[in-house]
């Protein structure tokens, strides 16, 4: 090789690796600033002659999913397609990358880059991504610890959010006509009245409702006195206000869902009512059910009596019990094929037939009620139906586990608190019961996910089965050999986790029957 040959051969070995960081900072912690990653990387990079020619970065964002992420979203279309002038992608740690409620969610992200040629490494973590066994056990195991996090803080987070409002703060959202949002220090001092858009600016400072301007508060008044004693209809008072030019607080005109949801709204009675809609880990936005709200009775200054809001509930109340089932059915048939689509709004929007929640009250949700008329929205909301089933459920296999236990011999206890069973004084066992979902190929699929908070010895798992009416079998899961925090089953699952696997629950009762041990002479 000629010198000129070598010198070139030599040049292309020392070429630094091109490498693109990705930097995500959430709200939850100042050490992990975008800045803070990019330092740390930045030193990882140069220790190991690693050249960084990219960076994406996702600000303010969480790392439960992909999406609202922006530059991920990027970085995996950049990769995906080839678009790309950089062998290695680097990240601080397992978190920033994400913390997927599936834990296989980030290693598909992972793999999507590697497929492409791509390696992907973790900074900050004691372990080098190079697929051997350590690393990928490890690697996994943080995945797994990166949701349990999230899911760990949503549980804090939602029992703080309930303390605060049962001592009478707000917890977000507008204020509503008639009524202001008061900051207050944390001991109660007032301080301002924020205004539209507004927020609180130190974190122990707490919001709550006051009375609004008296002419909107005698608006108020006269919306429920023409509804209770006028007899005037949701539309008709909005019409009633457009006409004198009387604006919503957001500045629009009214309308009749407008009207409705404020005589049905008890912060006008000074209650505060808190969980009607949950959003936890942004997995899916749920309408609860009456019995999961949280409400504080009282702790606002009313700016409506008490009798007049119940008038007016009962007149609602009664105005839809005037409905039989078959005609709420035909209001709704007609709906559909006027609109071509249904929701909550367009259901409250009309005066000639039951509220939304009326509709969910008499058939149990909307969806069941879509379901009788035939109309299926965009989107599948079926498993809604199919988890509060399964909520019912649940205290039946709980105490048929208990029963079985007892009656073979053994002793058991519950927690009210947790439902975590203590078994003859020897070990805990939880019941979880995991629904079977189809693939789009077909396919039945189970996810189980274990309580890793109270961290039972053995978990009960009830598969169900394809139309998740029954059980299909059971699984008898020690916490040694499973401790991570969800499993994916398909209908045959190898030894592995099939040894675990039994028709009946008989072999679990054998286990824990008490035996009469002979004395040895």
């Amino acid at each position: 090789m000629t010198d000129e040959g070598r010198s070139g051969s030599e040049n292309e070995e020392r070429r630094p690796t091109r490498a693109a960081q990705y930097v995500r900072m959430s709200t939850e912690h100042q050490n992990y600033s975008t800045e803070y990653q990019a330092e740390a990387i930045r030193r990882y990079a140069e220790s190991r002659g690693i050249d960084i020619v990219r960076t994406y970065a996702d600000e303010g964002k969480s790392g439960l999913k992909v999406d609202g992420r922006e530059a991920l979203q990027k970085l995996i279309r950049d990769v995906v397609t080839g678009e790309t002038d950089f062998s290695l992608i680097l990240v601080y740690d397992v978190s920033r990358w994400g913390r997927f409620q599936d834990a296989d969610e980030g290693a598909y992200l992972e793999h999507l880059c590697k497929r492409a040629g791509i390696g992907v490494q973790y900074c900050a973590e004691q372990f080098e991504n190079d697929g051997s066994l350590v690393a990928t056990v490890l690697k996994n195991m943080k995945r797994a610890m990166a949701g349990e996090y999230s899911r760990d803080l949503s549980n804090k987070v939602f029992a703080g959010q309930c303390m605060h409002v049962m001592r009478g703060f707000r917890q977000g959202g507008m204020a509503g006509y008639g009524l202001r949002r008061l900051m207050i220090d944390h001991n109660g001092v007032p301080k301002t009245v924020l205004n539209f858009g507004e927020r609180k600016s130190l974190q122990t400072d707490r919001v709550i409702l006051i009375p609004g301007p008296d002419e909107e508060v005698a608006t108020v008044n006269r919306i429920f006195r023409l509804f209770v004693e006028g007899r005037r209809t949701e539309r008709e008072i909005a019409k009633l206000l457009n006409d004198e030019g009387i604006r919503t607080d957001s500045d629009r005109p009214w309308s009749r869902g407008k009207i409705h949801q404020l005589l049905t709204n008890e912060k006008y009675i000074g209650n505060n009512v808190f969980n009607r809609v949950s959003y936890k880990l942004k997995l899916q936005r749920v309408r609860n059910p009456p019995d999961l709200l949280v409400r504080a009775f009282g702790v606002f200054t009313p700016i409506v009596s008490a009798e007049l809001f119940e008038a007016a509930r009962l007149f609602i109340d009664d105005r839809n019990r005037h409905f039989s089932d078959q005609k709420m059915l035909d209001h709704l048939r007609v709906l559909v094929a006027a609109h071509g689509w249904l929701s909550a709004l367009i259901i409250d929007e009309q005066d000639n037939m039951p509220s939304s929640g009326a509709y969910r009250h008499r058939f149990g949700s909307l969806i069941r009620a879509y379901a009788l008329i035939g109309f299926t929205p965009a989107r599948d909301y079926r498993y809604l139906e199919i988890n509060r089933r399964l909520r019912a459920l649940y205290p039946e296999f709980v105490q048929q586990v208990m029963s079985g236990i007892q009656e073979a011999g053994g002793s058991i206890e519950q927690d009210d608190e947790t439902d975590l069973l203590w078994v003859n004084h020897e070990f805990t066992l939880s019941v979880v019961i995991s629904r079977c979902f189809s693939t789009h190929a077909g396919s039945s699929r189970w996810k189980l996910r274990f309580d890793t908070g109270l961290k039972p010895d053995v978990t009960v798992a009830v598969r169900m089965d394809t139309s998740n009416a029954v059980a299909a079998d059971y699984y008898l899961l020690p916490r040694l050999d499973f401790p991570q925090g969800a499993i994916r089953l398909a209908e045959e699952n190898g030894l592995h986790f099939d040894a675990y696997r039994f028709e009946t629950l008989q072999p679990l009762f054998e286990l824990t029957r008490r035996r009469t041990l002979r004395r040895a002479a």
